[in-house]
């Protein structure tokens, strides 16, 4: 308490406010001995990076969530580098490396190719620098392009970090990074983890705990606090917590989530449904109060977390995501919007309208109304298109229907939903076996699926009963029109009447075809008749 008075006194702040200069921790060296991490955990390509960096006389460590994830027992999913070099002489050091980003500068070191390629991402230290200094624009990174090109360090109007592109020492980046348990720095080498904020002491607690002020660090990027529930979601099950302080400010700054850009906005709403921790994301968001306000669709998500359906697609994410399996967000999103997509269906049905014409005319309606939620990213609404058009079309089972269906790309995705519509009772469960073996049959045995499911629907046909037509009203001498022809049958010109009513039953009239009734295109209509 003293101390504080004294730095307050003095002019000195904590990270993230403005005056004085921030305290930027103390720089503690913690051995192998002591922090117990398995270097076989670590990924041998982010440690050759390390190594190459190191090799070529520049500071290089394993950085971030990997560090966290290390000292916890786990396998990172991915390993990220930060070093000294600047994101140049980076890119020069490795064959495949590119410089991305605009707000932040780093460097993708690309090894493999097609599926098996992995990138490690390689960031430059960052100055710790004092916001209310920093080059402040009005507008934001789309208003603002023109005068954002020559900025290293930017602002807008709220306080919100546009660029951050000037480089400092390793104890001013621990200190612009958000959780202590996420700016801890890993050597592969010496196997030496480097501490500035007590890291390593909140892991040990189950603590997430954020550098700084809070609420100013939420101001400086939003997207912190979608990153705080996502920490908290994925690392609930081992008992960690966010502290009362950083929590206390979440729900207050979630208006600021507003100004950030909508295609970054939705690639965090992804992360949250999509890294296999989606149910405990939900959990998070509604304990933390934040349930609505986010991104429009993930209010969807959250609202109908708890619908067998959505529920099932998401706890279906996370075993695939947690099997290593891959998954598209157009699915997980097709599964969200299915409860849209299928009540406008039905009541354009109601209407007696065509069922495809119907059922696209359905989907256009829901995209309209989530238009902001998929604009610019035309593949994903054309997979979820697409996913939902096959649903009535898994019902054909004659034909050459089935063969077409399994040539399509997007087969898969399409079964996968009609499988989980099955799983919760939506459509039979017969169904969904019969399109789960006649994709891996041979020949012969789809041969045999066809002829089962012909004789399947022979018998639902005899099961139904014959429904005759019969109009509302049918007054006993109703006058006609005058010009008009009472409907007669072919035969015998006399009209047929329905026995239950004693109504007149319509007849539909052949047209007949050019030549009169002798031509050879006579008797097949005869026939028919």
């Amino acid at each position: 308490m003293i101390k504080k008075f004294i730095d307050k006194l003095l002019g000195k702040s904590t990270p993230g406010t403005s005056g004085g200069k921030p305290h930027f921790g103390k720089r503690e060296e913690v051995p192998a001995s002591v922090h117990g991490i398995n270097p076989e955990l670590v990924d041998r390509r982010a440690a050759e990076v390390v190594q190459t960096l190191k090799d070529a006389g520049f500071e290089a460590y394993i950085v971030g969530g990997a560090v966290r994830d290390l000292l916890l027992g786990l396998r990172p999913k991915d390993f990220d580098v930060a070093t000294n070099a600047t994101p140049e002489q980076v890119k020069g050091l490795f064959r495949r490396a590119f410089i991305i980003g605009k707000r932040f500068r780093i460097v993708h070191v690309v090894h493999g190719r097609g599926r098996e390629h992995e990138v490690i991402e390689v960031s430059t230290f960052r100055a710790y620098l004092d916001n209310a200094a920093a080059g402040q624009v009005a507008g934001n990174e789309k208003t603002s392009k023109a005068q954002l090109s020559g900025m290293q360090h930017a602002v807008d109007a709220s306080g919100r970090v546009l660029r951050d592109n000037v480089w400092g020492p390793q104890d001013e980046d621990a200190t612009r990074r958000d959780f202590t348990v996420n700016a801890m720095y890993y050597d592969p080498v010496s196997q030496i983890v480097v501490d500035y904020h007590k890291g390593l002491q909140d892991a040990k607690k189950k603590t997430l705990r954020m550098i700084g002020d809070p609420a100013t660090r939420y101001r400086e990027d939003p997207v912190r606090i979608i990153r705080a529930v996502r920490f908290a979601a994925k690392l609930s099950p081992l008992g960690f917590s966010i502290d009362a302080k950083s929590a206390a400010p979440l729900v207050q700054s979630q208006a600021l989530l507003a100004e950030v850009p909508q295609s970054r906005m939705f690639d965090e709403m992804l992360k949250l449904l999509q890294t296999g921790h989606a149910i405990a994301t939900i959990e998070q968001l509604r304990k933390l109060g934040m349930s609505k306000g986010i991104y429009p669709l993930l209010d969807v998500a959250v609202e109908r977390a708890d619908t067998p359906f959505v529920k099932a697609a998401l706890v279906d994410t996370d075993r695939r995501v947690n099997e290593g399996k891959p998954v598209a967000p157009s699915f997980l999103l097709a599964c969200v919007l299915w409860e849209d997509v299928r009540n406008v269906w039905q009541e354009r049905l109601n209407q007696r309208q065509h069922p495809l014409p119907a059922l696209q005319e359905a989907i256009d309606e829901v995209f309209d109304k989530r238009i902001g939620d998929v604009s610019g990213r035309g593949k994903l609404a054309a997979d979820m298109r697409e996913i939902w058009v096959m649903q009535p079309r898994f019902e054909k089972r004659v034909g050459n229907t089935p063969f077409g269906m399994v040539m399509q790309p997007r087969f898969r995705a399409g079964f996968d939903f009609m499988r989980l519509r099955a799983d919760v009772g939506e459509v039979e469960e017969a169904l969904a076996e019969w399109w789960q073996d006649f994709q891996a049959a041979d020949d012969e045995r789809r041969d045999d699926l066809m002829d089962q499911a012909k004789e399947e629907q022979k018998a639902r046909q005899k099961a139904q009963p014959v429904v005759k037509r019969v109009p509302r009203s049918a007054p006993a001498a109703a006058p006609r029109a005058p010009g008009t022809v009472q409907d007669t049958d072919h035969a015998g010109g006399e009209t047929e009447w329905a026995a239950e009513s004693g109504a007149p039953k319509k007849r539909r009239r052949r047209r007949r075809k050019p030549g009169g009734g002798g031509g050879e295109g006579a008797a097949p209509a005869a026939a028919g008749e």
